[in-house]
Formats: structure tokens, sequence, C-alpha cells
């Protein structure tokens, strides 16, 4: 997941950073309005974790502009700014939770995985795909309660398109997810598609994983 922090404050942004990042998200940071906006113009993002009080620009303004840029993005109002009204105009702007400061990483990071789960219509973090259950939390997949091992980004990229499912998802798309960036000369598709086919075998050893469906000349879609 594509996560950009905006926060003035560059010791909680490395603390966030570090922490999500130890929880296989992708983390950009920027320190006030400018830099963010430049980042959204090349970058599409999961969740942009936005703080209100930044040195150029309201977070509130910044966040009706961005709405407009990262429409898809999920949004996370982080502040020392406690005024209830400050909180109902973020959420009336499209915000999807607000999380005053100081608060626990960890609540974070669950707050996170619930918007998740409830933009993608699972509500509950262990899902039923075929013959096997994903817990997305745990980061495991299991047939029959024995477990399946996956590598990291296998897991990442099965996550991602899980919580995407039943929507076609480009090589492109899946890439910058799961690995970041990639110039045009550094992108090779190949990435994804020897990653989809370990998916394939490390699962259908066990069951049929014809939910897994291959786009042609677009990517791939898990289709439920």
């Amino acid at each position: 997941m594509k996560t950009l922090i905006i926060e003035d404050e560059r010791s909680l942004t490395l603390e966030i950073k570090l922490f999500l990042e130890k929880a296989f998200y992708l983390c950009d940071s920027a320190y006030d309005a400018t830099e963010a906006k430049k980042l959204m113009i090349d970058n599409e993002y999961d969740f942009i974790l936005l703080d209100l009080g930044l040195p150029d620009k309201d977070g509130l303004e910044l966040l009706n502009e961005t709405k407009k840029m990262c429409p898809s993005a999920s949004y996370i109002i982080l502040t020392a700014r406690g005024d209830l009204e400050d909180r109902i105009k973020g959420l009336d702007l499209g915000a999807d939770d607000y999380l005053p400061k100081p608060f626990s990483l960890l609540e974070l990071q669950s707050r996170m995985q619930a918007i998740s789960r409830r933009k993608s219509g699972n509500n509950d973090p262990v899902m039923e795909l075929g013959d096997f259950s994903i817990d997305l939390n745990k980061r495991s997949v299991c047939f029959e309660e024995k477990e399946i091992e996956l590598s990291r980004k296998e897991f990442d990229l099965l996550s991602y398109m899980i919580l995407h499912k039943n929507r076609p998802l480009t090589r492109l798309q899946l890439s910058e997810h799961i690995w970041g960036n990639f110039s045009d000369d550094d992108y090779d598709s190949n990435f994804i598609d020897v990653h989809i086919k370990n998916i394939r075998k490390k699962m259908s050893a066990h069951a049929p994983v014809d939910w897994l469906q291959t786009l042609r000349g677009i990517g791939y879609k898990i289709k439920i």
C-alpha cells in the first residue's frame, strides 16, 4: 500500500514512516503542502496521512484540493487541533478518519486496515478465497488449516489484489503499489508476471485458483 505522510514535524514523520514500512507499507513523506502536491502529481496513493498544521497552507484547505488530485486515496487527519468543528469539517471534506495527537502507531495501523477492509467490502480481516483462507492482519494463507508459505512480495501482491477484488489492475499499477516508483527505463512487467506465476504454483498445488484471472493486454484481477 502506497502512503503519503504530510507532516511538518520531521521526527514524527520518520517515526510513522519507519513503523509503517515495517508493516509493509510503501511510504513517501512531505513536510509542507507544496511538496505534497508535487508528489501527488506523479504518484497514486492508497493512503494520505495529513497534518492540519502545515507551515504553508491550512491542512483542511489542502484536503479540499487534494481530494480532487487523488480521489481514490483514503485520508486520515493527524493533528493536535482537537476542535470538534475541525473534525466535522475534515470529515465533510472527505477524510475517512481523524486521529488526534498524540496517538498510538498501532492504532493508526489498525485504522488504516479497517478503512481498507471497509472500502473493499471485507469487514472481517479473514476472508475466504475459493478453498483458501487469507488473514490480512496475520499475513497468512491457509488451505484446510495448513499454512501455505508465500514470500513477502507474493503476499503483498495477493492482499493488494484482494482489497481491490473484481477490479482490473494493470501490471504498472501493481508494480507501483508493491515495489514503489519505476521510471520508464526501469519498469519491467515481468516482475509481476513472475510473482503471479509463483502464487498460482504454490496455491494450485492444493486447490484450483481460477479466481485469479489474467486479463490479456491489461494485467490481472481477482474475481469473487
